[in-house]
C-alpha cells in the first residue's frame, strides 16, 4: 500500500491509532466488566501513551521482522492480498505480546502470570479486530488520502 517513506509513517500513524483504540476500549471493558459509553472515554486516557509507543515498534522493529517471516510462507508473486494478510498476522504475533507486557507494567499489577494472561485475553482479540475490522478500514482510509491516478 504505501509507496514511500511518507506514506509509510501515514499509514502506521492510523493503523497505531484505530488498533490501540479497539484494543484499549477492548481491555478497559474487561477490567470494567462490561461496555458502556465511558469505556470508550476512558479508553481515550491510554492513547498519549500507547499509541507512541505502538508507532515506534511497529515502524522501526516489528515492520520489518513480521515482513521477513511473513515471507517465509508466501512469496512475493502471490496475490497482494495473501501478502497484507500474512504480514498483518505476524505483525499481531509480535505486536500482541510486546504491547501486553507493556500495558501490564504500566496499567497492571505486574508479573509474569499477568502478562501471560493479559496476551492470552488480547491476542484473539487483536486478530479478529486486525483482519476483519482495522485493518480493511485503516486501508480504506488510506487509498482515500492518497488516491491512484488512474492512467488512460
Amino acid at each position: 500500500m504505501p509507496k514511500n517513506k511518507f506514506q509509510d509513517v501515514i499509514f502506521t500513524i492510523i493503523m497505531a491509532t484505530i488498533m490501540v483504540y479497539g484494543m484499549v476500549v477492548y481491555n478497559v471493558a474487561l477490567n470494567t466488566g462490561g461496555v458502556t459509553g465511558m469505556t470508550f472515554v476512558m479508553a481515550l486516557h491510554e492513547l498519549p501513551i500507547m499509541v507512541p509507543v505502538a508507532f515506534i515498534l511497529e515502524f522501526f522493529i516489528v515492520g520489518k521482522i513480521a515482513k521477513m517471516l511473513a515471507f517465509t510462507v508466501v512469496k512475493p508473486t502471490d496475490r497482494p492480498q495473501v501478502i497484507t494478510y500474512a504480514i498483518s498476522i505476524c505483525i499481531c504475533c509480535i505486536m500482541c505480546p510486546v504491547m501486553s507486557l507493556i500495558a501490564t507494567f504500566l496499567f497492571k499489577e505486574p508479573s509474569f502470570g499477568t502478562w501471560v494472561e493479559t496476551w492470552a485475553f488480547n491476542f484473539p482479540m487483536a486478530i479478529c479486530w486486525q483482519m476483519f475490522y482495522c485493518g480493511p478500514l485503516v486501508r480504506l482510509i488510506f487509498r482515500s488520502i492518497f488516491r491512484e491516478k488512474k492512467e488512460a
